[in-house]
């Protein structure tokens, strides 16, 4: 016996499969959040090279508007004033584009607060300066420039700019970070995840590789158990044929030799009668004659006790040679010898449908052959006794007047199922294997019968090497089902 049944087998197999599946969902878990956080990273990498990149362009426009109205204080020249104005009207979009992309950092909106008056003073004062040089000339405008360098705020300003990208990177490192633990633990659960996943597959290859060793060994000594089994089988059945066979020998001798004395019995029986007439006449003439000769006992056994005895022996006889010619038919049957032959059933079965037309229309019944039915290879002699027998039981229990019978076949590979379905009284389940007994019959007994039909079709059946049964509820008709060979192989010859 196996220590690993194949249910536990499965049942491994089955918690291998959904641990690997939760394994690997883990694992693509742990790749979708590392992924996510790579993500997330890299946005917040990208945010803080656009902050620095808008404070780079801050500082750069305000260095190029003040070198410029410097330029433009010293020597007047149009480009330099269009270079200082361009610079200067781009402090407050800076600014705002500043204030925006900072503005879920409260730091940053300290920073930027500081730095806009700032702003605001050193475009004053730049506006200032070259709106002098144009209207009192560049000396006054330098006059006033000079005095006033260590008072601008340009240097406030880049300290500003430059508290704000300290802010920014560190930021940037605290993120990177942060990236860099998530990726570590990703990396971790990948590891681990692969380990488990490893660990299951060496479990589960031993385990297979386990059960399938044991299933070798099972094989193995199932081959040495059926060592000799098949010339075992072979001997068993032919003790079984010849069983068999002597059992047929034995029901033909011993229903042959009880007919000579039943034989007898009947020719005494008419004997019997034929005097009881004789006595009950002279009787009669007796009583006619001499009334007081015959007392009221001898009358009655004369006109009543001895025919009715008479009567009950003749019953009891005929029935007795019914069952007796039932028996040597069936031992007859049983030591016929097979001869198979191609049988269309389209033929045969109409062909059987036709010895019963008369009973149909006493009763009003009708048979319906399924159409396209099925050749087999069988003995044609025994086909027909089946379904004969079959449509007579049917016609018998299964329809009433005006019933209905319906006689099908179908061939499924090697076997070929023959049905015959009523719409009758229908068989109590019960007595579904009751019913083809030896002298065994269910249901109402309103039909005369000695309970030989169903059990002598089951022998003809097992003979053909195939099998009959019924499926019927009372009141829901009843269907026989004949399953045989296609064709029909012959059995080993007694031993």
């Amino acid at each position: 016996m196996l220590d690993l049944d194949q249910r536990r087998f499965n049942r491994l197999a089955l918690g291998a499969v959904l641990l690997g599946f939760v394994l690997l969902a883990a694992a693509f878990g742990a790749v979708l959040l590392s992924q996510s956080l790579d993500r997330r990273s890299n946005a917040w990498v990208q945010h803080t090279f656009k902050v620095v990149d808008g404070l780079n362009q801050l500082e750069l426009t305000v260095e190029r508007s003040e070198t410029a109205a410097r330029g433009y204080v010293i020597q007047p020249d149009a480009r330099r004033r269009q270079t200082f104005e361009a610079n200067r009207d781009r402090f407050a979009p800076s600014l705002a584009i500043l204030r925006s992309i900072t503005a879920d950092n409260p730091r940053q909106g300290a920073h930027l607060d500081r730095l806009t008056p700032l702003l605001t003073a050193e475009r004053d004062l730049l506006n200032q300066v070259t709106t002098l040089a144009d209207s009192r000339g560049p000396r006054a405008a330098q006059a006033m420039l000079v005095p006033d360098m260590e008072k601008r705020r340009v240097n406030a300003i880049r300290a500003v700019l430059s508290d704000m990208r300290q802010e920014e990177l560190r930021l940037l490192n605290m993120r990177v970070a942060d990236a860099r633990q998530a990726s570590r633990w990703s990396q971790l659960a990948l590891l681990v995840t692969g380990l488990l996943l490893g660990l299951l597959g060496i479990a589960t290859f031993a385990t297979v590789r386990r059960y399938t060793g044991q299933l070798d060994a099972a094989r193995l000594r199932v081959d040495q158990l059926n060592t000799g089994l098949e010339a075992r089988v072979k001997e068993r059945t032919a003790d079984l044929q010849r069983v068999n066979a002597e059992l047929q020998r034995f029901a033909y001798i011993v229903s042959h030799d009880l007919r000579s004395p039943l034989v007898n019995i009947m020719g005494f029986t008419s004997e019997l009668d034929a005097a009881a007439k004789v006595l009950t006449r002279l009787i009669d003439t007796v009583e006619a004659d001499a009334p007081q000769l015959i007392d009221e006992p001898a009358r009655l056994a004369a006109r009543e006790d001895l025919p009715e005895a008479v009567g009950f022996i003749r019953a009891s006889t005929q029935k007795m040679d019914r069952l007796i010619n039932a028996i040597l038919r069936l031992s007859r049957e049983g030591r016929r010898n097979l001869r198979p032959e191609r049988l269309d059933l389209n033929d045969v079965v109409p062909a059987i449908v036709q010895t019963f037309e008369q009973q149909l229309a006493k009763l009003g019944a009708h048979i319906e052959v399924a159409p396209a039915l099925p050749t087999v290879e069988q003995d044609r002699v025994v086909i027909e006794q089946i379904v004969s027998n079959l449509v007579d039981n049917a016609l018998k229990y299964g329809v009433e007047r005006g019933g209905h019978i319906r006689i099908a076949a179908q061939q499924r590979g090697a076997l070929t199922e023959v049905s015959v379905a009523d719409d009758g009284r229908g068989i109590d389940p019960k007595d579904h294997e009751r019913i083809f007994d030896l002298f065994r019959r269910a249901g109402k007994q309103d039909v005369a019968g000695e309970g030989l039909g169903l059990a002598h079709v089951r022998a003809l059946a097992y003979r053909l090497g195939g099998s009959i049964d019924v499926i019927s509820q009372i009141g829901q008709g009843a269907t026989f089902r004949l399953v045989i060979p296609t064709i029909y192989r012959e059995q080993e010859p007694e031993a």
